[in-house]
């Protein structure tokens, strides 16, 4: 009897996030509000994250919630960033970084594991480094625990692949 698989993971697509910066910088160029502003905003790939720099707290807001339209239009969840409090920076600025969280870690895989399995279907839930491989014999049941994820509310972007 042939076994069915199909891998719980948490990525982002980093293409689409600089596309989003890329948006949000042209959009913060034209703004009435931002006219003489040193605000900005840039997008390190390596390091995975975003610094936003505003003169005060207004327009770190709108600084935010500009990149959040970008992010939101292009598809990016917004539950994969960790915005870090704001701190102070050069001549009075405010300086925010946001870090773009990848991978399922631990914690959350073993939650996320054990509501697999509280589901009561004949399914195998199996933790792989920073992904979940969910294997049955049956692919009506992957089809259920891929229905019930997609409804789940989790703290982190989940996205199911390599249906099999």
């Amino acid at each position: 009897m042939a076994n069915f698989s199909f891998d719980i993971v948490s990525e982002v697509d980093l293409q689409e996030v600089d596309n989003a910066v890329n948006q949000a910088c042209k959009e913060l160029a034209q703004r009435y509000d931002f006219k003489g502003s040193k605000a900005s905003l840039a997008f390190d790939r390596k390091e995975k994250k975003i610094t936003l720099i505003a003169d005060d707290d207004f327009k770190l807001r709108a600084l935010t919630d500009m990149l959040a339209t970008r992010l939101a239009k292009r598809g990016v969840a917004l539950k994969s960033l960790k915005f870090n409090t704001p701190e102070k920076a050069f001549e009075g600025y405010l300086r925010q970084i946001a870090e773009i969280c990848m991978g399922i870690d631990k914690e959350k895989a073993k939650e996320l594991t054990s509501i697999i399995k509280g589901l009561g279907l004949k399914v195998q839930a199996q933790i792989e480094g920073e992904k979940i491989k969910v294997s049955s014999a049956k692919k009506d049941e992957l089809q259920a625990v891929i229905a019930h994820i997609r409804g789940l509310d989790f703290p982190i972007p989940l996205s199911c692949c390599n249906y099999r």
